[in-house]
């Protein structure tokens, strides 16, 4: 009986020790290399456990580093140039070949993974870089550690202004606490901006207060691009030689300085073609007909005229006017011939024709002889 049970609680002893590797890799993040030296020219397989899914990683090899204290300096201190991307699977692992360079400090080295996008997370494992040389870490401060304990974020809007250009600003958010055994008294800490895969450029801000070992507190430092500043920003805090936090800022287009200038080149051209044509128009000769022409396009047109009473025409023979009991004797004159101008008639006569014959048709003739 004792060799079938023996058996049995050893396999359940087992069966329960086999996911205790998972479950502290979940604990947090881990790397681990293939050999814990090389020489600058060869390559180690940088493994990695407990990362995101489907997070995109940067693996470098930093100098002036350790575990403990991190990479001083940030990533002034590795070798950027021969750093490699890493994408990691469902369960948050990964796996890649690192080629070893000399970073621009001396060693303690070690290989520095940190996540691209997202929530921040990071590791370090210790890589000894043959033939580069070893110089001791600078004192560490003594007194207070400033811990980030909370993520970061940017508050804050753009107004009217900053579409037509202006510098955007934001405020940067975040919770800190001191894990040292000192007083810190007014940090200056260092806000970072960097666009696309620049260097960041650094600017001081000091935020006045006291925070006490154990205590936290909320920090709130000013961040501002220069003018018509657009695309993707990644807003970086330091303290201490110390990067805190990476925050991403996705900054819109100023598309009221696009419409000024689309204005503008419709604008100017439309000005200078109205000069140029009335400098055309004052300096090219004049044609003999072209000035009585366009005045009497520009004269209004002529109102007409209504017809006068019958008694009030003139006669077209210097006279008075004619009286009403003269104007229903007189008879009036056809508009197209006047008294004076009758086909075959005495100057004044203004009746009809009529035969002057000393003949009449009512009269007989005799013709008698001669």
């Amino acid at each position: 009986m004792r060799r079938i049970v023996l058996p049995a609680v050893a396999a359940l002893l087992l069966t329960l020790a086999g996911p205790a590797g998972p479950v502290r890799a979940a604990d947090g993040p881990s790397v681990t290399l293939s050999a814990s030296q090389a020489g600058t020219g060869g390559s180690v397989t940088v493994s990695g456990t407990g990362w995101r899914p489907r997070t995109l990683l940067m693996m470098l090899v930093c100098g002036r580093a350790t575990p403990a204290r991190g990479v001083i300096g940030g990533t002034n201190s590795c070798a950027n140039g021969d750093g490699r991307a890493v994408t990691t699977d469902a369960d948050g692992r990964f796996s890649r070949r690192l080629p070893v360079a000399e970073p621009p400090v001396p060693c303690p080295c070690v290989v520095h993974v940190a996540t691209v996008t997202g929530a921040r997370a990071e590791a370090d494992t210790v890589l000894g870089v043959a033939g580069h040389p070893v110089a001791p870490l600078p004192a560490e401060r003594s007194g207070g550690r400033l811990a980030v304990l909370s993520d970061t974020r940017l508050t804050g809007s753009s107004g009217l202004l900053t579409w037509f250009g202006a510098p955007p600003g934001r405020t940067l958010v975040l919770t800190v606490g001191n894990t040292g055994a000192g007083t810190i008294e007014n940090p200056v800490f260092q806000v970072g901006t960097a666009h696309g895969v620049f260097a960041p450029e650094w600017d001081e801000r000091q935020w006045h207060g006291t925070l006490a070992p154990g205590k936290k507190a909320q920090i709130r430092l000013p961040v501002e691009l220069s003018a018509g500043a657009h695309g993707d920003y990644t807003v970086t805090l330091r303290y201490g030689g110390r990067v805190l936090a990476e925050q991403p800022w996705g900054v819109g287009r100023p598309w009221g300085v696009t419409l000024f200038w689309i204005l503008l080149c419709l604008v100017v051209p439309g000005a200078l073609f109205r000069v140029g044509m009335a400098v055309v128009d004052r300096v090219r000769p004049r044609r003999p007909g072209a000035t009585r022409h366009r005045r009497s396009l520009l004269r209004p047109a002529a109102r007409p005229r209504l017809p006068l009473p019958l008694f009030l025409r003139r006669s077209r023979t210097a006279g008075p006017l004619a009286s009403p009991a003269d104007a229903a004797v007189t008879t009036p004159t056809l508009p197209w011939f006047s008294p004076d101008s009758a086909p075959d008639g005495p100057a004044g006569r203004s009746s009809a024709p009529h035969d002057d014959s000393p003949t009449s048709p009512t009269t007989p003739t005799t013709k008698g002889p001669t």
